[in-house]
């Protein structure tokens, strides 16, 4: 991978955006009736609507061919066949395969993984059962509350589509911690009843940090609540690490194992997603490992002028090193995604958040986008007055469902509505002229109208893309997931960068635990910085102070 081809295509592509920039999308939208049937693509019960960008068929038809200059289907078909594309740590990406419901074999090292997923899949499903029905019982009985502890992909993966997929709960109550803030931990307890508590510890190699210190917290907590040596009937585990399992008190039938082809921020489709099996059922995730399923068939089989990732990946190119847009806010229409924004952060900001390229040259152009957003629409009343009118244009993706889950008067209507509405106003903007307009009409004078009509111009021309679907059921989320890691994928390739390492988070674990002591031991603090030995001091005194 080199970011050859990008260089290569950048000047064409800026002579593209010159010409564009010329052209309003409200004057594309009223010379061409068939535009959002030129650029949308739909695909089972979804939509992905992709009319609202600074784009037309000759700048679509360059980019198309970045995309194939770069080889992204090279590297797809390669991830899929189990290649080591990620070469910094020598392994193969194969999330893909956790969800490969086709029964057809896949490949690592000539060696069927597909017998190996489908058995722990079925041992989470044995488990999952005995826990929801009661025949797995603890200190009083039948499970009632699960705690999911983990942090990163260990976390945001399960916590975000727990929360998305609340209408299908029908199992245990489910809460999860992550941060290694004691409030966190202290806060679920307050919600928990000790003796029909089960805690799934989520740590591939049980050594992470923040998660075993909370769970050793949990460990004493139980003790303590329950009057009792041995609680280990209270733990399940999600690791590879039998050892440390055993050691903390689990037994092997309830640890659950995955492998180093599974990246941490894709591994809600592994055993780190029992949490939300337990929550909704075997069959329901199963529902949510087809959606994704369909949205790897889409990937292999579409051209990339119909292919929603390869599309997604090259408006993100198109916005981030064309046009300079540096940022990209994620707005979700549904108050069950809240999470999903942070969810994408991790996919995206950890896997593209590189400076050097899979050559070890430094990135010769920007890469990943600095993601961010919440539910519409609340964030109408929060941040959008910059989107609209800021001096930073920030391409925005709209996510809406046609069928909501309650029936509740026009809630739904007023949702769409403003979904919608604020796609079409970052697009269309308003003139001067037309503010001044509206403000005679209202009765203002001519002066007054004058004065305020600047300050309520919209500039308009505000890139975004539209998610319509059906509803959002398991199936759906498990698509859209699925759509969004491709996107991330084929963005790597056209930058030049591997998506699947993280060595940028290593320094600040190594340092913090140099640091430990010294928190704990004022005269251990030497050999740092003078600002981490002030605060170092600076604490200590804070924390005698009365």
């Amino acid at each position: 991978m080199t970011s050859s081809s990008l260089k290569a295509h950048s000047s064409e592509l800026k002579a593209h955006k010159n010409r564009l920039s010329r052209i309003s999308m409200r004057e594309q939208f009223g010379a061409d009736k068939k535009r959002f049937s030129k650029f949308s693509v739909c695909t089972d019960d979804m939509i992905f609507d992709y009319s609202k960008n600074r784009i037309d068929t000759p700048s679509m038809k360059a980019l198309v061919a970045l995309a194939k200059s770069a080889g992204v289907s090279n590297y797809r078909d390669r991830m899929f066949a189990g290649a080591q594309i990620n070469e910094t740590e020598g392994r193969a990406v194969l999330h893909t395969a956790l969800r490969n419901t086709s029964g057809k074999p896949v490949l690592v090292d000539g060696k069927d993984v597909m017998p190996d997923i489908q058995k722990v899949l079925k041992a989470m499903a044995a488990f999952a059962n005995k826990v929801r029905n009661g025949k797995y019982a603890v200190t009083e009985g039948k499970i009632t509350d699960i705690v999911n502890i983990g942090i990163g992909g260990s976390d945001l993966g399960p916590a975000m589509a727990t929360l998305a997929l609340s209408p299908w709960h029908n199992g245990p109550r489910a809460h999860f911690v992550s941060n290694v803030d004691g409030a966190d931990l202290a806060d679920t307890f307050k919600k928990i009843e000790p003796a029909t508590t089960l805690f799934i510890v989520a740590s591939k190699t049980f050594t992470t940090q923040e998660t075993m210190r909370n769970a050793e917290s949990a460990r004493t907590w139980l003790k303590k609540q329950l009057c009792k040596k041995d609680v280990g009937q209270h733990f399940a585990a999600l690791s590879t690490n039998l050892e440390a399992t055993r050691k903390f008190g689990i037994d092997d039938e309830r640890t659950f194992g995955f492998w180093d082809w599974v990246g941490g921020r894709y591994s809600i489709w592994s055993a780190i997603g029992l949490s939300l099996m337990i929550a909704i059922g075997p069959k329901k995730f199963n529902e949510f490992l087809e959606g994704a399923h369909q949205a790897d068939l889409h990937f292999q089989s579409e051209p990339y002028e119909k292919n929603i990732p390869v599309l997604m990946a090259l408006l993100g190119i198109w916005n981030r090193n064309i046009w300079g847009h540096a940022t990209q806010a994620v707005l979700p229409y549904d108050n069950r995604l809240s999470r999903f924004a942070a969810y994408l952060q991790q996919l995206d900001m950890e896997s593209n958040g590189k400076r050097v390229m899979m050559n070890g040259k430094r990135a010769t152009s920007d890469t990943g986008a600095i993601l961010w957003g919440e539910p519409g629409t609340n964030g109408q009343h929060a941040f959008y007055q910059l989107i609209h009118q800021g001096t930073s244009v920030i391409p925005c993706d709209f996510l809406v469902a046609a069928k909501p889950q309650e029936k509740m008067g026009d809630h739904h209507s007023l949702l769409v509505a403003n979904c919608l509405a604020q796609s079409e106003a970052l697009m269309i903007g308003k003139t001067e002229d037309e503010a001044k307009s509206e403000l005679i009409a209202s009765g203002m004078s001519e002066k007054q109208a004058k004065a305020l009509a600047p300050h309520k111009v919209f500039e308009g021309n505000r890139p975004s893309n539209t998610f319509l679907y059906k509803q959002l059921d398991p199936k759906t989320l498990g698509m859209l997931l699925a759509f969004y890691e491709h996107k991330v994928f084929a963005q790597g390739v056209i930058w030049g960068i591997n998506s699947f390492d993280q060595w940028g988070v290593e320094l600040g674990k190594a340092l913090a635990g140099q640091l430990v002591p010294m928190v704990k031991d004022p005269a251990l603090a030497k050999n740092k910085d003078a600002s981490t030995l002030g605060l170092l001091a600076s604490y200590h005194e804070l924390k005698k102070a009365k």
